[in-house]
């Protein structure tokens, strides 16, 4: 029997439905637990593609997408032409960025924790150009880290208007995603976040909160989180060191 067929008997066998979520997420997590468990050896090879999607009743792209999950993780590592390899059997600690939506944003911050550095009023550009303020009006300043075991992640600063932020005390601050603390506190939704990606360099603070050098690569993304009447609530500043932080999307062609 053809080795990569056998290896199909290695998988659960399961149907697959979009009611429990994405099911490249769901064929992922399906994926992920022979090789956790060692049912395939580090070095081995998964079954081909093809083959997954049949055994699953899932299409080539669903198969490719869990299949990019479980690389982002450095589980396995991809292949042209050939069935994957499996290079470990825990997820590394690196973080990739893979999202369309709140509940992926959850699932991002899995296993992480916030330290919470201060929370204080400042006065500042940011507050005057996403919530309005005067040039001489304070509003209030998160400032944390997030870390993944003993891995600093990112370092994240996060304003608020003046109204909304007097709300807030430094232990208000208790979830990992700021903006879950934000909604519990607050009793609102919010409904959207806006994200811009820019590279920048290390300053001295970042360089010291993240134990990276000063002007070396770091990738900030901004998120900027509005209320269902469109009202600014958040905005969220988290620089990443370049060279642990990934971002991955889909571009479905529309042309």
């Amino acid at each position: 029997m053809n080795q990569h067929v056998a290896n199909l008997g290695l998988l659960p066998k399961r149907t697959l439905g979009r009611a429990s979520g994405p099911l490249y997420r769901q064929l992922a997590d399906l994926l992920r637990k022979p090789i956790s468990d060692g049912n395939f050896a580090v070095g081995s090879e998964l079954p081909k593609e093809a083959h997954i999607a049949e055994h699953f009743g899932v299409s080539l792209i669903t198969v490719r997408q869990a299949l990019r999950e479980l690389e982002s993780e450095g589980l396995i590592r991809k292949r042209s032409a050939k069935p994957a390899v499996i290079t470990a059997r825990t997820p590394s600690v690196d973080l990739s960025w893979n999202f369309k939506n709140f509940a992926d944003m959850a699932a991002f911050t899995k296993d992480a924790a916030l330290k919470v550095k201060s929370y204080r009023k400042e006065k500042s550009p940011v507050l005057q150009r996403h919530f309005g303020l005067a040039a001489d009006e304070a509003g209030y300043c998160l400032r944390s880290i997030l870390s993944v075991g003993k891995q600093r992640k990112a370092q994240i600063t996060t304003y608020f208007p003046a109204d909304i932020g007097a709300a807030f005390s430094k232990d208000d601050f208790t979830d990992v995603l700021i903006f879950r603390s934000v909604q519990k506190h607050l009793g609102l939704r919010l409904v959207v976040a806006h994200v811009t990606v820019r590279a920048e360099i290390a300053d001295e603070t970042v360089a010291s909160d993240l134990g990276v050098a000063i002007g070396d690569p770091i990738l900030t993304v901004e998120m900027l989180y509005q209320s269902a009447d469109q009202r600014n609530i958040e905005f969220s500043v988290a620089r990443h060191p370049a060279d642990l932080f990934s971002i991955t999307y889909d571009a479905p062609n529309d042309l």
